[in-house]
């Protein structure tokens, strides 16, 4: 069973699931614009982008999320409108709004399973491998404990976006860790001085709010 984001244009109503999706064993949201689904909270393993209406809008909204996030994108498009479909789009794959139930499942489960054949998670020279639990920095092993190690990869799961110390906790500590949020600013500085000077500037401070993993330096700056 997969957590699935039912995601219209930003200005139009939330999407109507189609009835061939709903008779599938997943857990369904529907949402109205790409940054609802960058500031949702906990996992989501698939978007499917409403292409049923204003295609251009459609296109820039899985731009968006394909830009901001590693979530699979499959659009939800209209048989007659496929033509002006590209590779562009940024999505994994596509879907009619005609699908039987059977074709839903089988896309749903290739892209799924795409995803998990994958255990990398690479931004520049900073390389993630999930299944060896290694992070390696322009070539060099780096030694991080575990909570550094899943604090990065969160980070490098949400390349762009500033995330609040509140956020941070609460998804890479869990609900049930007591301390306060300093707690989140000492593991940053940490994993700043193993990152070294040259890649420390990935994880920037958003001041007042929280940070975020962007190799912008302009957007970095002291804790």
């Amino acid at each position: 069973m997969a957590d699935i984001m039912l995601v219209a244009p930003a200005g139009h109503l939330a999407a109507e699931v189609p009835t061939a999706l709903e008779m599938l064993p997943h857990t369904l949201t529907s949402i109205s614009g790409a940054d609802r689904l960058l500031n949702a909270r906990g996992n989501i393993d698939l978007a499917v982008v409403d292409g049923r209406g204003s295609l251009s809008e459609a296109r820039t909204t899985c731009q968006l999320i394909t830009s901001a996030t590693q979530i699979r994108v499959l659009l939800l498009v209209q048989l007659a409108n496929l033509a002006v479909f590209g590779a562009k789009w940024g999505v994994d794959d596509f879907i009619v709004d005609t699908a039987t139930a059977a074709e839903w499942d089988a896309r749903i489960r290739l892209l799924l399973e795409t995803r998990a054949s994958t255990s990398a998670i690479s931004f520049g020279p900073i390389v993630i491998d999930e299944d060896a639990y290694t992070v390696n920095a322009s070539g060099y092993a780096l030694d991080l404990t575990y909570t550094e190690f899943e604090l990065l990869k969160y980070l490098m799961q949400h390349p762009g976006r500033v995330l609040s110390r509140e956020i941070l906790l609460a998804d890479v500590w869990g609900y049930d860790y007591f301390g306060g949020t300093r707690t989140v600013d000492v593991h940053i500085r940490r994993l700043r001085a193993k990152l070294g000077p040259e890649l420390e500037h990935y994880i920037a401070t958003v001041r007042n709010v929280g940070y975020r993993f962007s190799p912008d330096r302009t957007h970095s700056s002291a804790n």
